[in-house]
């Protein structure tokens, strides 16, 4: 940290200058780095009105350069940014075999549904997804079930990822977790958030995690998996 840098930017070489000849230009990927220090960087609540000049002047850029940076991270980067922290999604492993599980009938029910219900099969299987936040890989383990063309998932409550969405979905739902006493705290989770040099979060930021989560747990390739392995069971 030095006084012509005190926010610790990133040195970046600029590619040139742009139509006008005022400010400077970078690569798409420098780009993405510049947007992400401007969302990222911890600035104290007094220096907040000098944080965004400096880092302007530091990188002899414009508001337009920061605008186009924040398209081009929204277009190609498989990354967002939640509430001053960055979260992206991992790779995924499967840790089980997939294990086929006998459905009890209601009868009264099934004969005024209709008997094919009987044929659908269901199946479990525990897997995992990693997440990354702030670049520090979050393990997140969970068990999928399986009912004809649908699917649930109930994580575990082991790795910090986890406590966190029950800390959020948990509360309401204290019936499902294995040890509903032993449950975590805002000030908890922002220890274990600190130990790992992750920043603190307030509940809306967990929330919002949790939301990026749930929506990326499975992707395409996850699908192709399944269904492969649900071909060959069947």
């Amino acid at each position: 940290m030095t006084n012509d840098n005190p926010y610790n930017f990133l040195p970046l070489q600029p590619t040139g200058r742009n139509e006008t000849n005022t400010a400077n230009t970078y690569a798409p990927e420098d780009m993405i780095k510049i947007y992400e220090q401007q969302c990222l960087t911890q600035v104290p609540e007094d220096k907040l009105t000098e944080f965004l000049p400096a880092l302007k002047s530091f990188y002899d850029i414009d508001d337009n350069t920061l605008d186009i940076s924040a398209i081009i991270f929204d277009a190609i980067s498989d990354a967002c940014i939640i509430y001053n922290h960055k979260i992206k999604t991992g790779d995924y492993q499967i840790l089980g075999e997939l294990i086929e599980e006998v459905i009890e009938y209601d009868e009264e029910a099934t004969d005024k549904e209709g008997a094919e219900d009987k044929d659908i099969q269901a199946y479990t299987l525990e897997c995992q997804r990693n997440f990354l936040i702030n670049d520090i890989k979050m393990a997140y383990h969970f068990n999928l079930f399986i009912y004809g063309d649908g699917y649930s998932t109930l994580t575990k409550q082991k790795t910090l990822l986890e406590k966190m969405y029950w800390f959020v979905r948990g509360r309401f739902e204290e019936h499902l977790l294995d040890d509903s006493e032993d449950s975590e705290s805002l000030e908890s989770i922002n220890k274990q958030l600190a130990d790992l040099g992750i920043q603190a979060m307030d509940l809306t930021t967990i929330e919002q995690i949790i939301n990026y989560v749930e929506d990326n747990i499975i992707d395409d390739a996850m699908v192709d998996t399944f269904n492969k392995l649900l071909d060959d069971a069947e």
